[in-house]
Parts: C-alpha cells; sequence; structure tokens
C-alpha cells in the first residue's frame, strides 16, 4: 500500500469516528481539516558558522589591505639599508632663574615661537637696582678721591722740584763762600723730606685707583645681576612649556619655561648587531614621519651606541629574537630647518632609514623631496 493510500484510510477512519453519536472526540475531530500535508525539514547552518566564516572573510580582507598599504609604503628595501621606528625629538632647553626672587613680568607664552636673544620673562630687580645706585655713589666718591691724591702728588712733584733747585744752588755757592755748610745741610734736608711726601703721594694715588676699579666692579657686579634677572631665550625655537607665572617667587634654578633647540633635531632608532656595526658616524640617513609620508628628509647619522641594551617597548623589531639592540641617532641638517623654527615639534612618530653600506644608491621613493628653499608652511 503506498503512503498516500494509507493516508486516505486514517482520514476514513477518523471522519467514522467523528461520525458516531454521542461521541465528543468525534465531535471535535469532525472539524480537522481532511488532509494534512507535512513538508519535509530544510536543512540549516548553524548561525556560530556563518558568523565565522564572516570573521574569516573580514579578517582576509583586512590581512590584504594592510599587506598591500605595507608594501606602497614600506617597499622592499636594497641590501645595504636598515630601518627602524622612533619619534622625532628636540633638544630641550630649560630657561631658568640664576638668582631667588619674583617673577615680574612674562613676555611669551606656551607655543611662541621665539629667536635667541629675544627676552621671554623678568624678575624682580628692585633690591639690586638699589645696590646699584649704592654702587654706582661709592664709584663717585672713589673718583674724587683719585683726582685728589692725583692733585696732592702733582703738588708733592713739585716741591721736590723747587728744593732740588735749591739744593743745587747752595752746592754751588758753598766752594766760593758764599753760602754756608749749615744752609747746604738744611737744603738736602727740605730734598729729602719732599722726596718722602711725592712717595706717599704716589701711593695714596694707587689706593685711590685700587678704589676706583673695586667700585666699577661692583657696578658691572650689580649690572651683570640685574641682565641675569632678565631671562632671554638661547636659541631659535618655539616655547614647549610655561611652568611659572607672574607674581611666583622661585629659588635659585628655578624653571620657568622649555623651549626646544630648533637647530638639533633627531630621531632615535634601534638597528640589531648586525645592522649597526656597519654604521658610522656621518653615514646618509632618511627620516620618514607619519604625519608626512610622502616627504623625505635627509639626515645624518651623529651617534652609535658602544653598549647594546634591551630594546624597548616602544620600538618595533623586525625579529621578535632581537632582544638586544644599539641605540642609533640621525639629526637633520640645522639648515634644511632655518625658517620652519614654528614646525618643530617632538614626539612625532616616524621611520629612519640608514645607509649601512656607504656606495649603495638610495631608492627613488627615498630621495629627499625637495630643497631647503620651499615654503616655511611644508614640513622640515
Amino acid at each position: 500500500m503506498s503512503e498516500q493510500d494509507r493516508r486516505s484510510t486514517k482520514v476514513t477512519e477518523s471522519r467514522d469516528v467523528a461520525a458516531e453519536p454521542g461521541g465528543e472526540l468525534a465531535e471535535g475531530l469532525g472539524r480537522l481539516p481532511a488532509v494534512i500535508e507535512h513538508a519535509p525539514p530544510r536543512p540549516r547552518r548553524p548561525r556560530a558558522l556563518r558568523q565565522a566564516l564572516l570573521a574569516l572573510l573580514i579578517i582576509a580582507g583586512g590581512a590584504g589591505i594592510g599587506w598591500f598599504w605595507w608594501h606602497q609604503h614600506h617597499p622592499r628595501l636594497p641590501p645595504g639599508i636598515s630601518w627602524g621606528n622612533g619619534r622625532l625629538e628636540a633638544d630641550p632647553i630649560d630657561i631658568d632663574t640664576k638668582f631667588a626672587g619674583r617673577i615680574a613680568k612674562l613676555f611669551v607664552d606656551q607655543g611662541e615661537l621665539v629667536t635667541a636673544g629675544q627676552v621671554v620673562a623678568m624678575m624682580d630687580t628692585r633690591d639690586l637696582d638699589a645696590s646699584l645706585k649704592k654702587s654706582q655713589a661709592l664709584l663717585s666718591q672713589a673718583e674724587r678721591t683719585l683726582d685728589e691724591a692725583k692733585a696732592n702728588l702733582t703738588q708733592r712733584q713739585t716741591q721736590v722740584k723747587l728744593a732740588q733747585q735749591e739744593l743745587d744752588r747752595t752746592s754751588a755757592l758753598v766752594p766760593k763762600g758764599y753760602a754756608t755748610a749749615e744752609l747746604l745741610d738744611q737744603r738736602r734736608q727740605q730734598m729729602n723730606s719732599a722726596v718722602a711726601a711725592e712717595n706717599a703721594a704716589t701711593h695714596r694715588v694707587a689706593e685711590a685707583q685700587h678704589a676706583l676699579d673695586a667700585a666699577t666692579h661692583d657696578v658691572e657686579l650689580y649690572r651683570v645681576n640685574i641682565l641675569d634677572n632678565t631671562l632671554v631665550a638661547p636659541r631659535d625655537g618655539p616655547i614647549e612649556y610655561r611652568v611659572a607665572n607672574v607674581g611666583e617667587v622661585l629659588l635659585a634654578g628655578g624653571k620657568v619655561f622649555t623651549m626646544l633647540d630648533a637647530s638639533y633635531v633627531y630621531m632615535d632608532v634601534y638597528l640589531p648587531t648586525a645592522e649597526a656595526g656597519r654604521v658610522r658616524i656621518g653615514s646618509d640617513a632618511r627620516i620618514v614621519i607619519d604625519a608626512y609620508p610622502d616627504h623625505v628628509i635627509p639626515a645624518k647619522v651623529v651617534f652609535v651606541a658602544s653598549q647594546a641594551q634591551f630594546t624597548p617597548k616602544t620600538v618595533e623589531t623586525k625579529a621578535e629574537r632581537d632582544k638586544l639592540m644599539f641605540r642609533i641617532r640621525v639629526r637633520i641638517d640645522p639648515e634644511r630647518l632655518k625658517g620652519r623654527e614654528a614646525m618643530v615639534r617632538s614626539g612625532l612618530p616616524g621611520i629612519a632609514y640608514v645607509a649601512t653600506d656607504p656606495s649603495v644608491a638610495w631608492p627613488i621613493n627615498l630621495q629627499p623631496s625637495a630643497s631647503p628653499g620651499i615654503p616655511p608652511s611644508a614640513p622640515p
């Protein structure tokens, strides 16, 4: 008997039971459809499997995009060129006070560009000004004392000259009998007294001159101290931090500003032993910062560490087995930084390429981007 015949027989039996009188079950079954079709169950893929497949597709796509980006920005380098990632840095310079005192004025603020010799702050120098005036008064007094000593010396020299003339005349008259020997002795005594007075006047002039020199040095000292309380920028560059404010009292050596030396910009990278051993001071280098990936900055190696150290956590290496690395510093030419002092910033990440073989030719993508004559608004 086929499946359809069996289903028809079951439905007929159900109708016969429903037709029996007084049967509640029969009455309920009579309201059911005559034939009930059941569709075969449709196979379903588990939801977790679909999500896993989607995640694999996303990962594969991201890996492909990352591989393409890496090879576009980091093409294969020729032998003789090594690279390492680091951060662009500039030498920080602290502008500190020489003496303890109170800040009277601030002329610049954080982020402003300053030039060498520009006044950036001034300390309260009222006490030094008063001391300077006192020293100037003592200087004037020393000058008058010196003038008086010189005039006294001139007088003593005149007396010596007169005594010498009288002695000469008396010495000529004694042999002729026109003067006595006693008068000659008196003239000699007057001559000796005049010479002694002249010597004393000469010493007083020397003392007055020394006093004048001391007073002059005091005036110069107070003037230097006042100038040292006027804080100036030692180099060209931007102000990175302002540490103190007007009215604050600082100790000697108190920090007021921290600026960046725009003439000394560098990047430290770490290379393994096999590559660092071939790097020499003065070797050519290139710097590419992430903020300007298409701009290549020429540089020179200025430092090679003599001892290896553990790889810093912030440095990515080409091989995980490279545990000990040598620090290499590459510096940008100061002439290239002129006119771009405002663009100098610390902490910008990038990559430094170092020529370990001086005869190797730099690839096209690592040729210097432009000469120092480019507009100041462009990167270094």
